[in-house]
């Protein structure tokens, strides 16, 4: 394997290796019998690669894998010494670990994994791996783990050109990754760390989405949810401790409401948005549910929140001057005192969640008293829902749509009802139904376009709609 940048040096056995893969391909290119082969995308252009049957103990994890990328923070010890050297024994087994944890809390078991463990114990490998000739897997690493915690001998893997570099695994991973197949999907903030690592390596972001298969938009949603969370993490570090991306693993359908929430109010007024994000984000890491988080906007605290917190928890930082920018002497303003103040709270709140986590690793007064400032803000913020909820309910009634949309679902839903009971004694009218809905298609047109003219920026089921209306037409 060619050295290239970003290389993390040859396994101890890779000679070793390299010499068993060689007979083996040499073997089945003398066979008779079928060979077994993998297309993957390398250099742009699809190639053929022959499968070969390897001992899977005599694999290496790929210490580059995205699979894991985020859940390595988990133990920082451990992680500085799969930096220092990928190939001991001891880095080995941590990634094996993560491997088999969950994303979201690597101290437990994954479900998933135990699924394709059990998938793997009844039909075996339904595809092949995919290896380097020294024996570094690009492709199987979580499979390599549940057959060796199976007992399993030999895994069946693809082997890549002889000529491949770190920057061909890295480009091969994904493609493999990104096809649409029963391969688990990388984790959420996996995902985000593997399209901004392609946007850092110079990639065109347009092109990175396409690979992601979402639209640019999206892609350029996820860099800013990717840089919010590594802000809150760097604000969260209190004395050794601090949140890590993976604590966040579980909030991606709030975040991106946020996100869009954001992208909307700051069209208005950059300082409300400014408002409304932090007063979200410190909602997230308190863990409120996403109906709870949407309730909270820019005017939360001062409306239903300031009066319910103690005093400890109003305090805000001293006014941050406005700042000059160097050799263009333009200044720049320093933020809003509701912001100050709102970045405040978040704070406290992330450093008490940051303590709260690493109870085996601080003081116990120190994380007692970290529960008291988490529980407290937590049951402020929760308080403060239940005037903010009522105010909400208030402004739906005003707001009809999304109520009638509910209503035709639950009359489609009878509908299918209707048309089992119908179809079962020989009285459906087929003709009126397919009318019917020839009719349904028109409206909907009519309300993907109405939603054109008045929802700037989509959720999901809008933007569902637009792209079913958008192929329909020749």
């Amino acid at each position: 394997m060619i050295k290239d940048v970003g290389d993390f040096g040859q396994p101890p056995h890779a000679a070793k290796n390299k010499e068993l893969v060689e007979r083996r391909l040499k073997d089945v290119a003398n066979g008779t019998g079928l060979q077994e082969t993998l297309t993957i995308e390398w250099r742009t252009k699809p190639q053929v690669v022959q499968v070969i049957d390897m001992p899977v103990d005599g694999l290496y994890y790929n210490p580059g894998t995205h699979r894991i990328r985020a859940q390595r923070s988990y133990d920082p010890q451990l992680d500085r010494r799969l930096d220092e050297d990928p190939w001991t024994d001891e880095s080995q087994k941590y990634l094996e670990d993560l491997l088999r944890a969950e994303p979201s809390d690597p101290s437990k078991r994954d479900k998933d994994f135990e699924a394709l463990k059990q998938s793997l114990n009844d039909f075996r490998q339904n595809e092949p791996g995919l290896i380097t000739r020294e024996g570094i897997l690009v492709n199987g690493n979580t499979r390599a783990a549940a057959l060796r915690e199976l007992g399993v001998a030999d895994i069946r893997v693809a082997v890549l050109p002889d000529s491949c570099t770190w920057a061909d695994i890295n480009r091969v991973e994904l493609s493999l990754q990104l096809r649409h197949d029963t391969r688990r999907p990388y984790s959420y903030i996996n995902r985000l760390l593997t399209i901004d690592e392609q946007v850092e390596a110079g990639r065109p972001l347009k092109e990175v989405a396409r690979d992601f298969r979402i639209r640019e938009s999206t892609a350029e949603q996820d860099l800013w949810v990717l840089s919010c969370l590594r802000d809150l993490s760097e604000r969260s570090l209190t004395g050794e401790v601090q949140l890590r991306l993976l604590d966040f693993e579980d909030a991606q359908e709030r975040l991106r409401e946020v996100h869009r929430a954001y992208a909307k109010e700051s069209k208005a007024d950059l300082q409300k948005a400014e408002l409304l994000k932090e007063n979200r984000l410190a909602a997230i890491v308190m863990n409120f549910s996403k109906t709870d988080v949407r309730l909270i906007g820019a005017d939360f605290r001062g409306r239903y929140l300031e009066h319910r917190l103690p005093d400890e928890l109003k305090a805000a930082p001293a006014a941050a001057p406005a700042r000059v920018i160097p050799g263009i002497n333009r200044v720049v303003k320093a933020p809003a005192p509701q912001v100050s103040e709102a970045r405040a709270f978040t704070d406290s709140v992330l450093r008490a969640k940051a303590v709260v986590r690493a109870k085996e690793k601080v003081p116990s007064a120190q994380w007692e008293q970290a529960t008291t400032v988490f529980e407290t803000a937590h049951q402020a913020v929760e308080d403060a829902l239940e005037p903010a909820g009522k105010d909400a309910r208030v402004r739906k009634r005003k707001q009809a749509a999304p109520d009638r949309l509910n209503d035709a679902c639950q009359d489609i839903e009878q509908c299918i009802t209707d048309m089992v009971l119908a179809n079962a004694s020989r009285t459906l009218d087929e003709e009126a139904l397919d009318d019917a809905v020839l009719k349904l298609k028109a409206t909907l047109k009519k309300l993907a376009q109405a939603t054109a003219q008045t929802i700037e920026v989509p959720g999901e089921g809008v933007e569902w709609l637009r792209d079913a209306v958008r192929q329909e037409r020749p």
